[in-house]
C-alpha cells in the first residue's frame, strides 16, 4: 500500500509542471535599440483567453499596443491550439534598466516571471515604420448638458468617436477592418473621463456585430492610450474595437450611429484649497453612420467556394529520392493574408502510381495592426508504388481569387519526385490499410474449432435437462 501512495505521489509531481506549462509568460530579448520595442508575451495552450491581470509597467518605458497570434497544429486527429497576446513596450532613452519580477493572473491562474536585467541602446539602423493615421472627420456631438451652479464652467472639449473601415467596398470573402476609435486631445485629459465603459461596450459590440460576416476580433481586455497627432494637434487616441470581418454573401456591411456617454468634468472659476476643482457632468458623443458595399466574384466554376485572398505557396518534400513502397512526406503550405480558417486542404488527385493520405493540418495566425495574416500547412503523407519520376502539379492544384487584382489564381507545385526500384505487388498489398478487421488477425485466437460445436453442446443441454426432470418428478412422486 506504502509503495503505492509513493507512485501515485510521483505521478502527480511529475504532472503538476505539465499542467502549468499550459499558461506561461515569455519576455523579450535584452538588449534592445531605443527605435524598437520590448515585449512581455503570454502564451496560452489549448484553451482561450477569458480574461487577465494588466500587463506590469516598466520603469523607463512606456506601453504601446498589444496584438495577438494562434497557432493551430492538427496532427494525427489530434488538434494543439496556441494562443499568445504580447504587449509592447517603447523605451524612453537609452540606459539600463530592471524589469523587477511579477505575476499575472490569467483566467485564474497566477504565474510568476523572474524579471530580467534591460539595456536600451542607440537607435538601429532601420527605423520603425510610423503608423498611418486614418482620415478622420469630426462628427457632430451632441448639446452640452445644462449649466451647473454659477462658480463651475463647462469648458469646450476638443474629442470625438469614430468608426474607421480601411475599404469602402469588397468582395464576397474579402476582408475589411473595421475600428472603433475615441480621440481625446491631450490638453483637455482633465475634463473627459469614460463612464459605465464595460456596460457600454457590450450595447456597441452588439451592434457592430454582423450576421452575414465572418469575424475575427482582435484582444482588447485593457485600453491603452496612443499618442497620436492630427493636423499638428497631439491627441490621445482609444481603441475600443477592432475586427476584421469577411463577408459571406452580397449583403452590404452595415455600422449603425454608435454612442458613448462619457464624464464631463466642469472646472471652478477661483479654484481654491476649501472647494472642489470639478463638478462632474455628462456628454454623449456619436460616430457616424458607415456602410461597405460587398461585390459578387466574377464568373467561374468553383465561385461559391473558392477562398479569397493574397496568397503565396511554400511546399516542402521530405525526399527528392524515393524507393518504391516506402512513403514520403510533402508540405503544401498557404501563406498571406485572408481568412484562412476558412481554408480547406486541397483535395489530391494523385497520377498511377503514387496515393496520397489525408494530411496534418497546422495553422499559425497572426492579428496585428488590423491585419489578419499568417499560414495555414498541409502535410501530406504519399506511397508510391510504381517506379519512375512524379510531377506534384499533376496531383495538387489550389485556385483562390486574389482581390488585389481581382483576378482567380491557382497555387500549384513545382517540385517533383523520383521513385527508384522495381514494382514489387505482395509488398503493395502488404502495405495497404485492409480494414479494422483484418487489423485484429495477430490479436486473436487462431485454434480450430468444429463446425459441429454446436450441435454437440445441444445435444448434452437436452441430457441434462432430462435428468434434471427426472430427478425432480421423483422427489415430487415421493412426497
Amino acid at each position: 500500500m506504502r509503495l503505492y501512495v509513493l507512485f501515485l505521489l510521483l505521478c502527480l509531481t511529475i504532472a503538476a509542471p505539465a499542467r502549468a506549462q499550459q499558461v506561461s509568460i515569455q519576455l523579450g530579448k535584452s538588449p534592445v535599440p531605443i527605435n524598437q520595442y520590448f515585449t512581455i508575451s503570454i502564451k496560452l495552450q489549448n484553451q482561450g483567453l477569458k480574461d487577465y491581470t494588466p500587463f506590469p509597467e516598466i520603469e523607463g518605458f512606456k506601453k504601446s499596443n498589444k496584438f495577438s497570434a494562434t497557432k493551430t497544429i492538427i496532427t494525427g486527429g489530434t488538434t494543439t491550439t496556441v494562443l499568445t497576446v504580447t504587449q509592447n513596450y517603447a523605451a524612453l532613452e537609452e540606459g539600463e534598466y530592471e524589469l523587477l519580477p511579477f505575476t499575472m493572473k490569467v483566467n485564474g491562474q497566477t504565474i510568476r516571471s523572474q524579471g530580467l536585467k534591460l539595456k536600451v541602446t542607440p537607435m538601429a539602423a532601420t527605423p520603425l515604420p510610423g503608423s498611418n493615421l486614418p482620415n478622420l472627420v469630426t462628427p457632430e456631438v451632441a448639446d452640452p448638458v445644462a449649466e451647473g451652479q454659477a462658480e463651475f464652467i463647462d469648458k469646450e472639449d476638443n474629442a470625438f468617436l469614430t468608426l474607421y473601415t480601411s475599404k469602402k467596398e469588397v468582395f464576397v470573402g474579402e476582408g475589411v477592418t473595421a475600428t472603433l476609435y475615441f480621440y481625446l486631445a491631450e490638453q483637455d485629459q482633465r475634463l473627459l473621463d469614460f463612464y459605465d465603459f464595460a456596460n457600454q461596450m457590450a450595447g456597441i459590440l452588439k451592434q457592430l456585430k454582423q450576421p452575414d460576416a465572418w469575424e475575427e476580433t482582435f484582444d482588447f481586455a485593457e485600453i491603452t492610450p496612443e499618442n497620436v497627432s492630427i493636423k499638428g494637434v497631439p491627441y490621445l487616441r482609444f481603441k475600443l474595437y477592432e475586427a476584421v470581418l469577411y463577408p459571406i454573401n452580397q449583403s452590404p456591411l452595415r455600422f449603425p450611429a454608435l454612442s458613448l456617454k462619457m464624464l464631463k468634468y466642469k472646472v471652478a472659476k477661483t479654484p481654491n484649497l476649501l472647494a472642489q476643482e470639478r463638478q462632474e457632468g455628462y456628454k454623449t458623443y456619436f460616430s457616424r453612420e458607415q456602410v461597405v458595399k460587398v461585390k459578387q466574384l466574377p464568373p467561374h466554376p468553383l465561385r461559391d467556394v473558392v477562398p479569397v485572398g493574397n496568397y503565396r505557396l511554400q511546399e516542402q518534400l521530405s525526399r527528392r529520392s524515393v524507393p518504391v513502397n516506402k512513403s514520403f512526406t510533402y508540405l503544401f503550405q498557404v501563406e498571406g493574408e485572408g481568412n484562412l480558417s476558412a481554408i480547406m486542404a486541397p483535395v489530391p488527385t494523385p497520377p498511377p502510381g503514387i496515393d496520397f493520405y489525408p494530411p496534418d493540418v497546422r495553422q499559425d495566425i497572426t492579428r496585428r495592426n488590423g491585419l489578419v495574416e499568417g499560414a495555414k500547412a498541409f502535410s501530406y503523407t504519399v506511397l508510391p508504388h510504381q517506379p519512375g519520376t512524379y510531377n506534384l502539379k499533376k496531383a495538387l492544384q489550389w485556385v483562390y481569387f486574389n482581390p488585389v487584382t481581382a483576378r482567380y489564381d491557382t497555387l500549384q507545385p513545382q517540385l517533383s519526385v523520383r521513385i527508384t526500384g522495381l514494382q514489387d505487388d505482395d509488398a503493395l498489398v502488404l502495405s495497404r490499410d485492409l480494414g479494422p478487421f483484418y487489423n485484429i488477425i495477430e490479436n486473436e485466437d487462431a485454434t480450430l474449432v468444429s463446425l459441429h460445436l454446436a450441435d454437440q453442446i445441444k445435444q448434452y443441454t437436452n441430457i441434462i435437462l432430462l435428468v434434471l426432470l427426472a430427478l425432480s418428478a421423483f422427489v415430487f412422486l415421493k412426497k
